[in-house]
């Protein structure tokens, strides 16, 4: 068969009017008398026209497109962001171009080229590291964007956040009424905003309003497997008092378990063990893992509302930072010591 070609100026031609008001009238930002729209309805219908859908919405300002760059959709926690973010595009009627950084610097530019290019909607941007300058300057170029549960800095975008040092608060206080006074942290780089607060946090909760000076230890390197289990290596090489553990991400606690098995160190009657995420299925862990769990669901929805809202013509709605709640899970992890 013969590739129709069928265009716009063809239906435009049989049905005696201009080009630009075939397009104006399909895209329905023209009213037309009766008999012009008769005629331009029946030369869509005898020329088979279908107008091309990506023009259509790039005519209209919109692409019905929105783009989610995260670092690692193998990641339990990204892949229920990206599932909880694909969902709420929809009520939006939008779709998700979805991109996999591995927080790399130049698959997080590439993303964002990408991104500009298909012109979407607008952009959730996640990042497990701290950005250079040169990513914060190209995310600015978008309308609209979203930075999601780590902070860029120099980003100029409304900020979603879960609320990490209440995460640290709630994990120090629960080892503190266990006993437990000498804990160590594991978690991503020194310079990661979550660092930080959880860090924060974490001593605040250790204190509990008393007057110890507590100060938790904290072996950092990224959120991955490989990383836990080499700071759970260190750990055991360097532990002198800690009775417990605070560890930064899901990911993180598998690699220090795997160390732990191999050693034959048990949880939690040689180490109590926190974790921050409950994104894996901890509570089916042998013993089930206590954890601060995130509002995985929450976070993808609240960021794809923030995208779509009315408020951006507002000029501080960029500076804004919002924190949703974190909660502690209590399961089999944490052993009562000292009492």
């Amino acid at each position: 068969m013969m590739k129709s070609r069928t265009n716009l100026k063809t239906v435009a031609q049989e049905a005696g009017v201009s080009t630009t008001t075939v397009s104006r009238y399909l895209n329905g930002t023209l009213e037309l008398p009766e008999a012009t729209r008769d005629r331009i309805d029946a030369a869509v219908i005898k020329l088979n026209y279908h107008p091309n859908p990506h023009a259509r919405r790039l005519s209209l300002g919109r692409s019905d497109t929105i783009a989610v760059i995260l670092p690692d959709i193998a990641n339990p926690f990204f892949a229920k962001l990206a599932a909880a973010i694909e969902l709420a595009a929809t009520s939006h009627n939008s779709m998700v171009l979805l991109h996999a950084t591995f927080n790399k610097s130049d698959r997080e530019l590439e993303a964002l080229k990408r991104a500009s290019q298909n012109r979407v909607d607008g952009v959730v941007f996640v990042t497990n590291r701290t950005p250079e300058s040169e990513v914060a300057r190209q995310l600015n170029e978008f309308s609209r964007a979203v930075i999601l549960d780590e902070d860029v800095p120099g980003g100029v975008a409304p900020r979603l956040l879960c609320d990490n040092e209440l995460g640290g608060m709630l994990a120090g206080r629960h080892l503190r009424s266990a006993g437990h006074r000498h804990v160590a942290y594991f978690g991503g780089g020194i310079d990661l905003h979550s660092t930080q607060k959880r860090l924060t946090g974490l001593q605040h909760g250790l204190t509990d309003g008393g007057s110890e000076d507590i100060t938790p230890t904290f072996f950092l390197g990224d959120h991955s497997p490989t990383s836990g289990r080499e700071l759970a290596e260190r750990f055991l090489s360097q532990v002198t008092q800690e009775t417990a553990i605070f560890s930064g991400s899901d990911e993180l606690t598998l690699g220090i378990l795997e160390v732990f098995k191999e050693r034959g160190i048990r949880i939690p009657e040689d180490f109590s063990l926190i974790s921050f995420d409950d994104a894996r299925s901890l509570h089916l862990f042998s013993p089930a893992i206590t954890a601060v769990r995130q509002p995985v669901d929450m976070l993808g929805t609240r960021a794809v509302d923030i995208l779509f809202s009315p408020e951006w013509d507002d000029p501080d709605f960029t500076s804004r930072t919002e924190l949703l709640p974190v909660e502690l899970i209590e399961r089999g992890s944490v052993k009562r010591i000292g009492q």
